[in-house]
């Protein structure tokens, strides 16, 4: 079962993350040496660093300079205060994610938004010992097939022996050292190679590590049961939000495993533009997985959602077609993400589908259960989660005590003695005892007292 579904993955990802005995030399790759002889206008880089890339100036619906500006100064105000601002102010920093975080400060908000720099401080050494030490041949051989084809017409990556392919290899190799039972997923090479875009390596790698197991945990193992479980979900929201779009997938046969692995295991960095992918990054690292499910629910209503685009799919391959290839000028950041942050789909309405599902799920699947319980919802629950568990900063976060004392026991009032019945000698006695500040009512109904009555 779990092979199957694992090959219809393989399958679904596309040629570049086939499984690793069916990977071939490419020479003719276009992230070959042979690229840097080209044309001129090829080899001129646009703003993201992608020769021949059509992002050389900024799209329509970009952001002025002064208001980039405006923003960059508050992320710069925001970050300073990191723990303050995460305790009182997280809706303000998930709006401003939601607005896209200044492409000059991704550097510094995206470790702190999944925690990844707290993960580097209570591990200093590791990623240097991970880096130094030898990787497992199995895994190395196949990382390495794969370093060219990670974004082959970006500076960083055109050439082998470059510090984006080497950074790359360190990265994959350090985590397969770092959870050997899991070992290296294909699809973790985009991750791995956009964070390396904005992140030194090290910063890179805990990353890459609080992706895998914060937020898509089960997803890059062996089994993917994390994959085949939101795939379920996925498929439940469609039959709820897109029924008509739902319908027509079913008929034409395309399942979700068909075109959902791709985009949710390489987080739609091969399917979206790249300035639009930064922002689905930015929001996916403020809010979570609930926004991959919000980013694919829109890419199906914009492919299927009139009866026009269903009409002209009739089969399988006519519908995955058109589920990749969508017009780009509907895919600009700007219009894309508003879209995506008015899909009705909350954490809540996504926790609830994803109990269901698991209930339905057959006992007779091989591989461990989902554990969705494992996902934090993004990097309020990872901030949280961090500071009960102690890890943030060097000293564990004071409990302030709550004490509840007793009232007081109110005292009597202090009653004149009684006389009568007394003789003059216990007068005397009583007089030239010790005096006793606010006597107890025991001395009080004591015999001692009482030792000269009549």
């Amino acid at each position: 079962m779990a092979s199957g579904v694992c090959s219809t993955m393989a399958q679904a990802l596309g040629e570049d993350l086939v499984q690793p005995g069916e990977l071939q030399d490419d020479s003719s790759s276009l992230g070959s040496d042979s690229e840097l002889s080209g044309p001129g206008p090829y080899r001129q880089a646009d703003r993201y660093g992608f020769i021949g890339g059509s992002s050389a100036e900024p799209g329509p619906g970009h952001p002025p300079a002064d208001l980039i500006r405006q923003r960059e100064m508050k992320w710069v105000e925001m970050t300073s205060h990191w723990e303050k601002t995460m305790s009182r102010r997280y809706k303000k920093v998930k709006m401003q994610c939601r607005k896209g975080i200044p492409s000059a400060l991704r550097a510094r908000c995206w470790p702190l938004l999944c925690g990844a720099h707290v993960c580097q401080q209570n591990s200093r050494d590791t990623y240097q010992e991970l880096a130094e030490a030898p990787g497992d041949p199995q895994w190395m051989e196949t990382i390495g097939r794969d370093l060219h084809r990670q974004f082959p017409l970006h500076e960083m990556f055109v050439s082998p022996q470059g510090h984006g392919q080497q950074g790359l290899l360190q990265v994959l190799k350090a985590y397969t050292l770092y959870r050997p039972e899991q070992g290296y997923c294909q699809a973790q090479g985009p991750v791995a190679a956009v964070l390396l875009m904005y992140l030194p390596p090290e910063e890179a790698f805990w990353c890459l590590v609080q992706i895998c197991e914060v937020y898509l945990p089960g997803y890059y193992g062996p089994h993917m049961e994390g994959v085949q479980l939101d795939a379920e979900v996925f498929t439940a929201l469609l039959r709820r939000l897109l029924p008509r779009v739902h319908k027509h997938l079913r008929q034409a046969g395309v399942g979700p495993l068909l075109y959902l692995p791709e985009w949710f295991l390489c987080l739609f960095a091969r399917s979206l533009p790249f300035p639009t992918v930064l922002r689905v990054w930015d929001a996916f690292l403020s809010e979570g997985v609930k926004v991959l499910f919000r980013v694919g629910l829109t890419l199906v209503r914009l492919a299927l959602g009139t009866t026009e685009q269903r009409l002209a799919c009739p089969g399988l391959l006519e519908t995955l077609g058109a589920l990749r290839a969508i017009p780009p000028t509907q895919l600009q950041e700007e219009v894309f993400m508003s879209q995506v942050h008015s899909v009705a789909l909350s954490e809540q309405d996504l926790q609830r589908e994803i109990k269901a599902q698991l209930v339905q799920l057959p006992a007779s699947a091989s591989g461990p259960p989902p554990r969705p319980q494992a996902r934090l919802p993004g990097a309020q629950a990872i901030f949280e989660a961090q500071q009960l568990a102690g890890t943030w900063g060097a000293t564990r976060p004071e409990v302030p005590r709550i004490v509840v004392q007793p009232p007081e026991e109110p005292r009597p009032p202090r009653r004149k003695p009684q006389t009568r019945g007394k003789t003059f000698h216990g007068l005397l006695t009583r007089s030239r005892a010790p005096r006793i500040e606010s006597p107890t009512r025991s001395h009080r109904g004591s015999t001692s007292s009482l030792d000269t009555r009549f």
